[in-house]
């Protein structure tokens, strides 16, 4: 009796876990087919994310600042 209990409950178990990762397998933002990494099917959809070009020196105000503050330095 306890071992068709457990038997059920191991093949319950199973079961669970393969629909558990065959659902997160198809569900997804992008898809693998024929070695090519493709995009959803809701990329149409989706919001646009842009990001606006940095300037070419990586901190200019950090160098603003640095000068200001000799400066500074030099008239105290």
């Amino acid at each position: 009796m306890n071992m068709d209990r457990s038997k059920r409950w191991c093949s319950l178990l199973l079961i669970t876990s393969g629909l558990l990762v065959s659902s997160a397998m198809s569900v997804g933002c992008q898809t693998n087919i024929g070695g090519q990494t493709l995009p959803s099917a809701f990329y149409l959809k989706d919001d646009i994310q842009y990001y606006p070009p940095s300037t070419e020196t990586p901190l200019p105000n950090a160098r603003r600042a640095q000068r200001e503050y000799r400066l500074n330095q030099r008239n105290q």
